[in-house]
Formats: C-alpha cells, structure tokens, sequence
C-alpha cells in the first residue's frame, strides 16, 4: 500500500446504518472471521518468505555453478554458453516471485481491511475499549496502513526498495544486467562497453518493474471498497 488514493471507492455505512445486532453469537462469528483473517495473513506470510528463499537458494546456486564453469572453462564460450543459458531461467523466477509477492502484498490489504472492519464492530458493541487499541477501526487506505505498518501517514520513498519485493526487484535486475554483459562481452564490444550496457540494462528493468508494480497497485486500488473511513479530524484509532 502507498499514500492514500482519492479514486479509491467509499461506500459510507455510519450514517443511517443500522447498529450492530448484540445477540449471543455475534461476538463469537465476529471472533471467529477474525482469526480466519489471521490465520490467512499468517499463511500469506509463510508463502512469501518462501518464495523469496526459493529465489535467492536458486541465484545463490547460480553463482556458484558459473563460478565453477568459469574455472573449468577459463571464462571461454563455454561459460559464456552456460550462462546465457542459465541467468534468463533465474530472471524468469525472480519475475513470477515479484508478481506473487505482489499478490500476496495486497492479499494481506484485504485481509488487513476486513480485521479492521471487525474491529470496527467489536468497538460498536464495546465502544469503551478504544483507548486500548493501537491497530485501526478504519477500512480505508489510512486505516489500514495504521494496522499493517504503524503509520498512517505518507511511506518513506525508500520503502520500495526496503519490501521483499523491492530487493527481489533489484537483484532481478542484477541478473538481467549480468545475462546482456556477458552477451556484449562475447561479441568483444569491451568491458567498458559490456558495463555500460549492463548498466542501462539494469536501471531500465528496474523502472520497467516499478512501472508495472505502480500500475498494479494503482489497479487494485481502485477495486477497494471502503465502509468505514477514517474521519477527516481523527486519524488515530482510539476515537
């Protein structure tokens, strides 16, 4: 999630809606959805580092396997032949990683939206304990980035580069620099030349993924339907 969308949908419920029935099974359902809600960002979570892992074992055996090409070689075309071979497998993983960790990313929105809505309701029905709360009651882009990151204000524009998705982004882009040098190389434009292609190679895929990434978000953005915005004079969660 990045700063807060003014296209994102709003569908109020506060006024005129209808209060929250206190029968003897609502908190129960409402508990039970809540943890169905943790249960699966708990999952999305374990997927994540996984297929983040699976992405750095295969370019760390990658590295490894050119290393020892390389000495039995002498870096010859054979080694260039290897990996050529290999980097685009590796860049193809590092692509499907950033785009399921993408999926997973706003996954875990949703999931954060709907435990805020819940919460919303635990404090209609007990609006004493809102003191005690330090996640939002809020379902919109605020109130759910107070519940995921602990801030409800703009990100620091490091942020995409300090999420998993952002360093498998760069060394993706690493390994895409690393295939076009090695390419340029073998055809003897130079090292200089090889660098320098390398090097534009690698800063055009990394604004390539942030491209899609930002036209992505900015996508499913606009499919989030909002019930209970954060009030324009209270953006803590206490109120």
């Amino acid at each position: 999630m990045l700063d807060p969308d003014p296209a994102t949908r709003i569908v109020p419920t506060h006024a005129g809606a209808p209060r929250l029935s206190e029968g003897p099974y609502t908190l129960q359902i409402l508990s039970t959805e809540h943890w169905s809600l943790l249960a699966a960002r708990s999952l999305g979570y374990t997927e994540a580092m996984s297929r983040a892992s699976m992405f750095i074992a295969a370019l760390s055996g990658a590295v490894v396997a050119l290393a020892l090409v390389a000495q039995a070689t002498d870096f010859g075309s054979g080694f260039v032949a290897f990996a050529l071979l290999l980097l685009p497998v590796v860049f193809f993983l590092g692509i499907v990683t950033i785009a399921r960790l993408g999926q997973i990313n706003w996954e875990d929105a949703v999931w954060t939206q709907g435990m805020n809505r819940i919460r919303n309701a635990y404090l209609e029905l007990a609006p004493e304990l809102g003191p005690y709360f330090v996640t939002s009651r809020y379902d919109d882009d605020p109130g759910v980035l107070q519940s995921m990151l602990a801030t409800s204000g703009p990100m620091s524009r490091m942020q995409p580069f300090i999420a998993i998705p952002g360093v498998v982004a760069v060394l993706d882009s690493v390994v895409a620099a690393a295939a076009v040098g090695i390419a340029a190389q073998s055809v003897d434009l130079g090292i200089g030349v090889s660098l320098a292609v390398g090097g534009i190679v690698f800063l055009l895929t990394v604004v390539l993924i942030g491209m899609w990434a930002w036209r992505s978000i900015t996508t499913l953005r606009g499919q989030l339907v909002v019930r209970f915005p954060t009030p324009p004079d209270d953006g803590r969660t206490d109120a």
